[in-house]
């Protein structure tokens, strides 16, 4: 069989990175030089506007307490979810998946606006917390962070399921017995083996979680209002009504070293826990 040259394997790589380009480069290239120019020409006073702000980094320090809040949540939750989710068998494990994938199918939009319906003060949520007697009138969780958080945790935890649904369903069930019979406590077993051997799917679950939360619009923007800025209802406030692309362009700035950052973090994560690159 005969090997592609790196002629031809350029070749092949051609329409990708040119859809990259047209679509991703060019577009941040064109924010970060907005972010850095202004009528007078180059210049940081749109960045040192923006950070000599306070209302701006309580903007940035909200948005990074909602994307660790839910990561968090997600994590929760996800976790013992994905050993159950691989644990049982072919035919509910098949319909549990389907359950799980079924509301990706589904428009943010749509599942945002139905969490409206359910967080109101007759929605479903109050009326269950009613009937437990859990509360005896109704609470206010609509446009609350509260009410934020339960929204935007049901609808990322998927992409916390699945990347550790990927892992643990490849373990050995027998490795926490075999721990056991070596003297390991229940504790010690899981932090020493299951923990570790499934540290990649966790590691890729809060990257996509922790990336997705951050750059949240929809959701905060239906369940909180405006009157809750995070960075991208803060970067669409800014070009769509202030007319000040400065602050918009910088605050998208923000928003990408944040993400770029989380990526590069858990990248070595990875490297650093699979032992892979020594």
């Amino acid at each position: 069989m005969r090997r592609l040259r790196p002629a031809g394997v350029g070749l092949l790589s051609l329409p990708a990175t040119i859809y990259f380009l047209l679509l991703f480069a060019v577009p941040l290239a064109v924010l970060l030089a907005e972010s850095l120019h202004d009528r007078s020409g180059w210049t940081l006073a749109h960045y040192t506007r923006f950070f000599t702000t306070p209302y701006n980094w309580g903007v940035v320090g909200r948005t990074l307490r909602v994307a660790v809040l839910c990561t968090l949540f997600c994590t929760l939750l996800g976790y013992p979810a994905a050993f159950a989710l691989a644990r049982t068998r072919s035919l509910l494990q098949s319909a549990l998946i389907a359950a799980l994938l079924l509301p990706l199918s589904v428009s943010v939009i749509v599942k945002a606006f139905g969490w409206t319906v359910l967080l109101r003060g007759n929605g479903v949520v109050n009326q269950a917390l009613q009937a437990l007697g859990l509360t005896d009138a109704p609470l206010r969780l609509l446009f609350t962070e509260a009410g934020l958080l339960i929204g935007i945790t049901n609808i990322f935890l998927p992409f916390m399921v699945l990347p550790l649904f990927a892992v643990v369903r490849q373990l050995d069930p027998r490795l926490t017995e075999a721990a056991a019979t070596l003297g390991s406590t229940p504790l010690h077993g899981f932090l020493t083996v299951t923990l570790r051997l499934t540290l990649p799917g966790l590691i890729a679950g809060i990257t996509l979680v922790f990336s997705l939360s951050i750059a949240a619009y929809v959701i905060p923007t239906l369940l909180i209002g405006d009157t809750y800025q995070t960075l991208p209802t803060l970067i669409a406030t800014s070009f769509l009504y202030l007319q000040d692309p400065g602050k918009g362009s910088v605050a998208g700035v923000t928003l990408l070293v944040l993400s770029l950052a989380t990526i590069i973090a858990s990248a070595a994560l990875s490297r650093r826990f699979t032992g892979r690159g020594r």
